[in-house]
């Protein structure tokens, strides 16, 4: 895993690079947000490849306690992807409602997950 930095418009963000799924479980999470804390990222993308598919499943908790994770960290995460494949209801709706509170948003690409990070 690397880390990337981009700056836009006196922002600065992290970009995490990886050919590997970052955690599967809830304490892979926390180490994987404590460790974006400790490289000093306040704005993180990431591609949805490097996420467990069961964060996409509600039912399991992993989404809701990793996201957690990061807003008490108070890092803004901007996720993108093709979450077409990923297809309940409750997705859905979670994705709608984050993307209105800007601190987890979830982007169809890596241009527009940058760009909610700048709103």
């Amino acid at each position: 895993m690397e880390f990337r930095t981009i700056s836009r418009d006196g922002v600065t963000i992290g970009e995490v690079i990886s050919d590997e799924i970052l955690f599967k479980t809830v304490p892979e999470g926390t180490d994987f947000v404590g460790n974006l804390y400790y490289a000093g990222f306040d704005n993180v993308v990431l591609d949805e490849r490097n996420v467990f598919p069961d964060f996409f499943d509600l039912k399991t908790g992993l989404a809701g306690e990793v996201l957690q994770k990061f807003t008490n960290f108070r890092i803004r995460v901007a996720i993108f992807g093709d979450f077409t494949k990923y297809g309940g209801k409750s997705w859905k709706d979670f994705m709608l409602e984050s993307n209105q509170w800007r601190q987890i948003s979830f982007a169809p690409s890596r241009e527009a997950a940058i760009d909610a990070l700048l709103k």
